[in-house]
């Protein structure tokens, strides 16, 4: 499958044999910290710039990640990996940085790519790590 962004109006839908490896979602009505115009679709902009040559990546808009105290906010999961939320991005490293943790992240084993070989800005900007819902062990550590 090649690289994919769909439009704010587009559904995501792709036969199930067609999945995308990783779903990265950028929150495109973020406003600036300090309240000004949104950054959100310039992000999102800037990240398809980076992702162009990736497979199997599907970037797409969504309206609000939820995470307002926290702007520019990008998501990235996949079926059956964990779901990262990291805010605080900036244009000038948060792009690249996506970009290079949707690699690393595809690569991984559910997702889980180590703390130390996330770029900087994404170990500052971290607001959560969702483990997937088909994966609930008794003890809720994640796996090895």
């Amino acid at each position: 499958m090649d690289h994919i962004v769909l439009d704010a109006t587009e559904p995501l839908a792709c036969a199930p044999d067609q999945q995308p490896a990783v779903v990265v979602s950028v929150c495109t009505t973020c406003k600036a910290a300090d309240g000004g115009p949104g950054h959100g679709a310039t992000m999102l902009a800037a990240i398809a710039n980076q992702l162009a040559a990736q497979p199997d990546v599907l970037l797409r808009p969504v309206q609000c990640l939820g995470v307002c105290k926290r702007p520019t906010t990008v998501a990235v999961t996949s079926a059956d990996g964990y779901t990262f939320i990291f805010g605080d991005l900036v244009h000038d490293t948060g792009p690249a940085a996506v970009a290079a943790f949707a690699q690393a992240y595809r690569s991984a084993d559910y997702g889980l790519v180590p703390w130390r070989e996330r770029a900087k800005v994404l170990r500052t900007g971290m607001v959560a790590r969702i483990p997937p819902a088909r994966w609930s062990p008794d003890d809720g550590r994640a796996p090895k």
